[in-house]
């Protein structure tokens, strides 16, 4: 199959060398085998299967409403707390499933963070609030000079330190938009995750703020694995260093049509559905 996407078009620029991860050197973090999800009995995705590398980009593509979503909220598992959600199948972090009996899931949604859609601040907290209220949920007591250690650290992660500093008793929604992502971000990372999920955190952004969002998530790749769905092509060839590509089949059901490196999947894709999505002849 020839070439069919130029990563370089556009407003698209191929990541430079010292970004693109060496996954052959990456372990299997996650392992997702033969999940499905449903809402009630509306099944939501189906059969999916795939390995998440540890310390790269894994961008999930496809149209509205294939279950992307939903898909990534079956990691950390926040489906189940949706309105009839439920999951068959099993996702293993290190090893062990996450939705065994024994297991809590707030101890799986401390290790895998995630940062949704629609920055969402705590209005009625301030920006240091905000970052710390994390970590007062999880840990019984915390010295104040260590919280503020830990506040500063992830602020300056999330690279919006500078930004802040001199106003951290203001209000989080007193933040720009990009700033509150940020801001979201700063939240996750506070609880020291292994992971970090991305829901669209650039489809409410102007394109400066969604430049900073990249550039940062890139920066974080090089601690954390981050799994990021996204509608937008340019991005995800832009961050990522692995991609999947989700569908709907005749059920109407998300299913896995193709998942492999970025590079691979965006110029030389194994399926036909994947060939005609990425050049825009349907979705």
């Amino acid at each position: 199959m020839a070439m069919v996407y130029n990563l370089v078009n556009d407003n698209t620029q191929r990541k430079p060398k010292e970004y693109i991860a060496n996954l052959e050197g990456k372990k299997g973090i996650l392992e997702v085998q033969d999940l499905s999800a449903w809402y009630g009995d509306t099944l939501a995705i189906k059969h999916i299967s795939m390995i998440i590398k540890s310390q790269a980009i894994t961008a999930i593509i496809g149209p509205s409403g294939c279950g992307k979503s939903t898909f990534i909220r079956c990691l950390n598992r926040m489906h189940e707390v949706s309105h009839g959600g439920r999951v068959e199948g099993c996702v293993l972090l290190d090893g062990n499933d996450i939705y065994a009996r024994d297991v809590d899931p707030v101890v799986i949604r401390r290790r895998i963070g995630m940062v949704f859609q629609k920055p969402a601040p705590f209005p009625t907290m301030s920006i240091f609030d905000n970052v710390a209220a994390g970590i007062r949920l999880t840990r019984l007591w915390t010295r104040r000079w260590e919280l503020e250690e830990v506040v500063e650290r992830s602020l300056r992660q999330a690279a919006l330190w500078d930004e802040v500093k001199d106003k951290l008793n203001q209000s989080g929604a007193s933040l720009s938009g990009g700033q509150q992502q940020r801001l979201c971000i700063a939240r996750a990372l506070a609880v020291e995750p292994e992971i970090i999920l991305l829901d669209e955190p650039c489809s409410a952004l102007d394109p400066a703020a969604t430049l900073k969002i990249e550039d940062l998530m890139r920066n974080l790749a090089e601690q954390y694995t981050i799994v990021i769905v996204t509608h937008n092509m340019q991005q995800a060839a832009r961050v990522s260093d692995m991609a999947a590509f989700l569908l709907m089949d005749q059920d109407r059901a998300g299913i896995l049509v193709e998942y492999g490196k970025t590079s691979q999947l965006f110029t030389n894709p194994k399926d036909k559905r994947t060939e005609d999505y990425i050049t825009g002849r349907f979705g």
